[in-house]
């Protein structure tokens, strides 16, 4: 149960005073979420600053001031066309305040003849004349001091005015209560922070642009909160798995020896690395939970195929889930290659209702089955394995650390899970993302891969591109023709392949496929399966292609407005292409003038095709937030902290959170109440749960 003290945060934002509904909406879609909290999270990114009080006659041209007149007149207009204008002044001299589609009523009230008035607006100069359009605020004399500040500014979206947001996060803050304190004394010392209320007044009342820095001591708290949650819940969910009484699996190498015999190349040093890990791993009573990164090309595969051979050796059955069926099926043929020759029994389990699939069921749950591959279906109900040891999960950003905690649920024996992920992470993402699995990195490719050149080249030589392409078409090649990111809208995306769809299709005709992620998913995969026969010889699709495609004939990538999508997403989309024997490119076209950071990521990409080092240059480009982008939903999404700014507090939140966990496993000190609190704060209602559950 969430603490009573919260109660008032995690009331709808439509409790605070002037927000209905649609404001409501509003303000959802810019803080992230429904609750007085989310406003709490979502920091000021800019400032207004109001200070500057001249007199008339001193007032500069161009500069937002706050000026102390007495109102002289109002000039109503002749028509609505023309401004409404009221005359003020000071000692010093004369302005006009303008107004356009005024109400004369309201402006009687608020600026009344003879009385004095604080205006604070931009002055300009029309005419020969100081004039101020529509001010920003209008004030009896008392309140000067209401309006002589430093106003922070938020991010907004249409419909949503300034004031409202401005109005929104005060009001939060007046909610905020003073909670107990869950940093440890020496820490806050050493770091000079403040408690966490204080430090959130601070964060939303910036005084100068220089408080906007992630780097402030109030920030650098807010985020330190936000880091020491994440890695305790992901602590709380590797203890879980940890605790379960897991199985030893050894088998005797018998298949894996046949195997790796017929493999065409010798396995890679990160290659043997890691299996030496994972088979050490499932030797081990405990459950296993371990990562395996690698690149694209990188041979996860095969490492994923050896561990589950040791399984089979051992008497007991293997399980691959992959994201979809076409991945499934991909999988079911590179592993069945291998692993039927060594007299292993692979089988296919996906979705729907047919004979086959009964057929599956039945022969997985006597045992006929050793290595079944398929979708989330494998796990579901009605699904059951005659003695199910190991799990591998296929695509590890689709499959966040509450889809990893439902799988070691469902599994429900003591299998050991190895999830294998396709997207380099930097290393200090790394404990964010994964911090309650195990990991294994490959960091090198088997021999043999060749590079793929990269070009970068303007859309103006687009019409010597297609005819390039037409020309290696010709000879039998494949090309993917990859559509511009429009917006986060699907639906513009979808557009722009059409449009480019349409326009190679008059060229080319039934030479050309369409894939996008509006298509009925069976649309797609048939379009998908066309190019991989070679019925289709250019697939022009959007990024639905970015993960798992495996077309080995395919050699040419182009990347429409290369400069409008992240480094990591090109990287992944380049890989598409490089997978067989033959030499293969990647086009990157850009629009100009690129900015810097497009122009850098391009270069980069022209560099190198290390994966790791493209994962970290693009943090370092881009920050954390998009790399663990809204698209790629498996990765925590941060409020605060931002993990380009704030590596070093990473591994102090870790070390703090592990060291912690060892004191007071339950969380029943004084400090631990503290941090269920915290955890509860920020969301991360689950890792409590566990604490309960043990």
């Amino acid at each position: 149960m969430r603490p009573e003290i919260l109660f008032p945060l995690f009331a709808p934002a439509t409790s605070l005073p002037g927000i209905g509904k649609k404001l409501g909406a509003l303000l959802e879609a810019v803080a992230g979420g429904p609750h007085v909290v989310d406003l709490l999270w979502h920091l000021p990114t800019g400032i207004i600053d109001r200070r500057f009080s001249p007199t008339i006659s001193e007032t500069p041209e161009g500069v937002l001031v706050t000026l102390i007149v007495k109102i002289a007149s109002h000039a109503a207009p002749h028509n609505r066309r023309q401004p409404y204008k009221v005359w003020a002044s000071d000692q010093t001299g004369r302005i006009s305040l303008v107004f356009f589609h005024a109400r004369p009523e309201y402006l009687e009230r608020a600026l009344p003849i003879g009385q004095v008035r604080v205006v604070s607006g931009k002055a300009e100069r029309f005419g020969g004349d100081l004039q101020m359009t529509h001010p920003d605020h209008i004030a009896a004399l008392e309140e000067i001091d209401r309006v002589r500040t430093v106003e922070p500014t938020y991010g907004l979206t249409a419909g949503l005015p300034q004031s409202t947001v401005q109005k929104s996060a005060r009001a939060a803050l007046d909610r905020a209560p003073v909670l107990p304190e869950w940093h440890d004394g020496p820490l806050l010392a050493r770091e000079g922070w403040i408690g966490w209320r204080e430090a959130l007044e601070a964060a939303h009342t910036p005084q100068s642009e220089s408080e906007l820095s992630p780097t402030t001591l109030a920030r650098r708290r807010l985020a330190y909160d936000e880091l020491l949650a994440n890695q305790l819940a992901l602590l709380l969910v590797r203890r879980r798995m940890r605790l379960r009484p897991g199985r030893s699996i050894k088998g005797n190498g018998r298949l894996r020896r046949v195997v790796m015999h017929a493999l065409p190349y010798q396995l890679t040093t990160a290659q043997d690395r890691s299996l030496r890990e994972i088979l050490a791993d499932m030797e081990r009573p405990n459950r296993m939970l371990r990562l395996l990164q690698g690149d694209v090309g990188s041979g996860k595969t095969v490492v994923a195929l050896l561990a589950m051979l040791a399984t089979v050796e051992s008497g007991a059955q293997a399980a691959l889930m992959a994201p979809t069926e076409l991945l499934a099926r991909q999988h079911l043929r590179t592993i069945t290659a291998l692993a039927e020759p060594a007299g292993v029994r692979v089988g296919l389990l996906t979705g729907g209702r047919s004979r086959e699939r009964t057929e599956m069921i039945a022969r997985v749950a006597a045992g006929d089955i050793d290595l079944v591959i398929g979708t989330h279906a494998l796990f579901q109900e009605g699904i059951e394995f005659r003695d199910l040891a190991f799990v591998v999960v296929d695509e590890q950003h689709r499959f966040g650390v509450h889809q990893r905690l439902a799988l070691t649920d469902q599994v429900g024996t003591a299998a050991d899970v190895l999830v294998m992920s396709a997207t380099p992470i930097p290393r200090t993402l790394t404990l964010t993302v994964y911090g309650d699995m195990d990991v294994s990195r490959l960091d090198e490719k088997p021999p043999g891969r060749r590079a793929i050149a990269t070009r970068a080249l303007p859309l103006s030589r687009l019409e010597e591109v297609v005819a390039a392409i037409g020309r290696r078409v010709a000879q039998g090649e494949r090309a993917y023709w990859v559509c511009p990111l429009v917006s986060e809208s699907e639906v513009l995306d979808a557009a722009a392949a059409e449009e480019r769809f349409a326009a190679l299709a008059e060229k080319f005709g039934d030479q050309v496929g369409l894939a996008h992620g509006r298509q009925k998913s069976a649309e797609r995969d048939q379009v998908m399966a066309r190019f991989a026969a070679g019925e289709v010889r250019i697939l022009v699709a959007t990024t639905v292609i970015e993960v798992g495609v495996d077309v080995p004939e395919a050699t040419i990538m182009v990347i429409e407005h290369a400069e409008r999508f992240g480094l990591a997403q090109l990287h992944q989309l380049r890989g598409r292409v490089g997978r067989g024997g033959a030499e293969s490119s990647c086009l990157l076209l850009y629009a100009p003038p690129i900015g810097e950071v497009a122009r850098a990521r391009i270069n980069i990409l022209r560099e190198t095709e290390d994966g790791f080092r493209i994962a970290e240059e693009d943090l370092r480009l881009r920050g954390a937030g998009e790399i663990l982008g809204v698209r790629q939903s498996g990765m925590p999404q941060f409020r605060i902290a931002d993990l380009a700014a704030h590596q070093d507090l990473l591994a102090v939140a870790r070390d703090d959170a592990q060291a912690f966990l060892q004191l007071d496993p339950e969380l029943r000190s004084a400090r631990g109440e503290a941090l269920r609190t915290l955890l509860y704060l920020f969301e991360r209602d689950a890792a409590t749960a566990l604490i309960r559950s043990g």
